[in-house]
């Protein structure tokens, strides 16, 4: 059974106010539109799992991966136990995501007892990183690799797609073929989630 504690955590809307107090930002208003939808997705998916798709559209410079990346690191406040795999265009850019989470995860007041300490850090680098968490699992908390990179064999309660849809990856009708192949690869990659007690 779940103590009480751990069912009234922080709700993502709070998570990403605090944030910004913190680093002294204010918050955008579409920011707090977007926190709040995105609170309601997971919220209402029951048992604290997320919808089997969700698209986030919003103007160039709107700052969706900042605010996803703070998802990101509020899902792994919630729950510990997940997996969470970051898709790019490249490994270069799915690592930019991945090192601001690691570094909100190391900063927010409500994530610091989630970065392991020093002696038991062997996961804990710029393309993947493994929180404390209860279960022993394979897979590291979160990673992140290239649409284009092997990813057969790993395992992900969520997959991040970020920015994969570039000119490099589908500026012909070949290779929009080929990335609508690759994309297709997640759902053999999804574990279905179920709360963990």
């Amino acid at each position: 059974m779940m103590e009480a504690a751990e069912t009234r955590k922080k709700g993502f809307f709070a998570f990403v106010q605090d944030w910004n107090r913190q680093s002294e930002l204010t918050t955008p208003r579409h920011h707090l539109q977007i926190a709040a939808w995105l609170e309601r997705q997971a919220v209402g998916a029951g048992s604290f799992g997320i919808g089997p798709r969700l698209l986030l559209m919003a103007f160039r410079g709107a700052g969706k991966s900042s605010i996803v990346g703070l998802f990101a690191a509020w899902m792994l406040y919630q729950d510990p136990n997940r997996r969470l795999l970051v898709l790019a265009a490249d490994l270069k850019l799915a690592k930019k995501m991945v090192r601001n989470v690691k570094r909100i995860i190391e900063r927010h007041p409500d994530t610091r007892g989630l970065k392991p300490p020093a002696k038991e850090r062997d996961q804990w680098a710029a393309d993947q990183f493994t929180v404390v968490r209860a279960q022993e699992l394979r897979d590291p908390s979160m990673v992140a690799a290239g649409v284009g990179g092997n990813i057969t064999g790993s395992r992900a309660d969520v997959v991040i797609c970020d920015d994969v849809e570039v000119p490099r990856t589908s500026g012909s009708p070949g290779k929009r073929a080929d990335l609508r192949e690759r994309l297709a690869e997640i759902d053999y990659l999804l574990v279905p989630y179920c709360k963990r007690l």
